[in-house]
């Protein structure tokens, strides 16, 4: 049997949510500059994402640039802003044909205008598809993300007082609400390429009980055999949110 028919198309994840990892050591152990890395690796995103549109998943989000990630050399910042800028602009006319809906999530009116207007336009030209949503984390961290919805909760709280109401009592659905993913559901998956086992400030309150596949390929390397295989090892977990069968 092929991987994809050894997986259970009923049990498939909702949303899976990929920390891309190991483009420049790849291009290093090429002789190459990290640049080459990043570039082939949107060659295997274009990979996952066929895999992800064939198998039917609803939601994929990508983390693609953190808020530390500005730390990097500035000429491989700058070559990845471009990146993101060019590469969604490319895209964007085939991803809306399979209608697929783009969304970012991330403090996004730090990027530069390049980048930001080509995430605006993806978002807007395939805002209303009903297809499988792509969430590309740029400019992303989980700790700024927790910051940013308890100064928003805290924002309503006050113009509800200063209007003389009720503010909405704080519990983990409000919180929620407030979140850059209030509209996405949580990850059932999250898988790490290049061997690193550790969550680098993704998805923080979102991955609570998301099942971790980690695995040592170098995301350029990172195929669609890869994704199916870790689909199947996803599905041999027994999940249990902190109940006992």
């Amino acid at each position: 049997m092929s991987l994809i028919e050894k997986i259970d198309k009923n049990r498939l994840p909702r949303h899976v949510a990929i920390i891309m990892d190991g483009n420049g050591r790849w291009a290093k152990a090429k002789g190459k500059d990290r640049s080459f890395g990043h570039q082939e690796g949107v060659v295997s995103v274009r990979k996952i994402m066929d895999a992800v549109t064939q198998l039917g998943l609803k939601y994929l989000t990508l983390y693609t640039f953190s808020t530390e990630n500005w730390k990097r050399p500035q000429d491989e910042v700058i070559g990845l802003m471009n990146l993101f800028a060019t590469t969604m602009l490319a895209e964007v006319d085939g991803l809306h044909e399979e209608h697929v809906r783009v969304m970012t999530i991330g403090r996004t009116d730090e990027l530069p205008k390049k980048t930001r207007d080509a995430f605006a336009k993806a978002w807007e030209k395939t805002k209303d598809n009903d297809g499988m949503t792509l969430v590309v984390a740029v400019n992303y961290g989980g700790r700024v993300e927790l910051l940013d919805a308890m100064r928003s909760y805290m924002d309503g709280a006050h113009a509800a007082l200063r209007e003389g109401r009720e503010p909405e009592p704080l519990s983990e659905a409000t919180l929620s609400r407030h979140l850059y993913t209030a509209d996405i559901p949580d990850p059932d998956l999250l898988i790490r390429t290049s061997g690193e086992m550790r969550v680098s400030n993704f998805l923080l309150w979102q991955i609570a009980y998301s099942e971790f596949v980690c695995t040592e390929t170098l995301w350029p390397d990172f195929d669609r055999y890869e994704f199916l295989r870790a689909l199947l090892e996803f599905q041999s977990r027994d999940r249990r949110f902190g109940a006992v069968k």
